[in-house]
């Protein structure tokens, strides 16, 4: 799967374990920075390049990571086409994945820890849409996006 990663200061250390995490699974990486931990960044300008490639089709899934993971899922949600989700658990990723079809995964990079994120990355990426019922309120979240 190729997948889009970026983070601001705040989650600079797990996105770049996190990097090297999904390329040993196996997965095709875009890390698309930040570079350091401690040069402050604008959380936006790092979730609008995430929201970009998965958008276009150029990245299958995104993740971002920033200190709580909140404003970069904010950020992200303003793209067209993208369903990001802050997640903080395992079972959320996976309701986010099955329920929602959620596309991009924001994280905390300070309130949980690295061994979390990644299972709460392994769920994400493995979990798959469910439809049925989900679809119907899919689409009205696509016409309120439409409006």
């Amino acid at each position: 799967m190729r997948i889009a990663l970026a983070s601001d200061h705040g989650g600079f250390v797990h996105k770049d374990i996190l990097v090297q995490y999904l390329k040993d699974e196996g997965h095709e990486v875009i890390d698309f920075g930040t570079r350091s931990a401690t040069e402050s960044v604008d959380y936006p300008d790092y979730a609008r390049k995430v929201t970009d490639a998965v958008a276009k089709g150029d990245a299958d899934r995104g993740i971002l990571v920033c200190g709580t993971g909140i404003g970069m899922a904010i950020a992200a949600n303003k793209t067209k086409g993208i369903r990001a989700a802050n997640i903080v658990s395992p079972e959320f990723a996976q309701l986010a994945r099955r329920h929602n079809d959620a596309n991009i995964l924001a994280l905390s990079g300070r309130f949980v820890d690295i061994d979390m994120n990644k299972r709460i990355v392994d769920v994400f990426l493995t979990t798959d849409y469910e439809k049925g019922r989900h679809q119907n309120r899919l689409d009205k979240v696509t016409e309120i996006e439409n409006d």
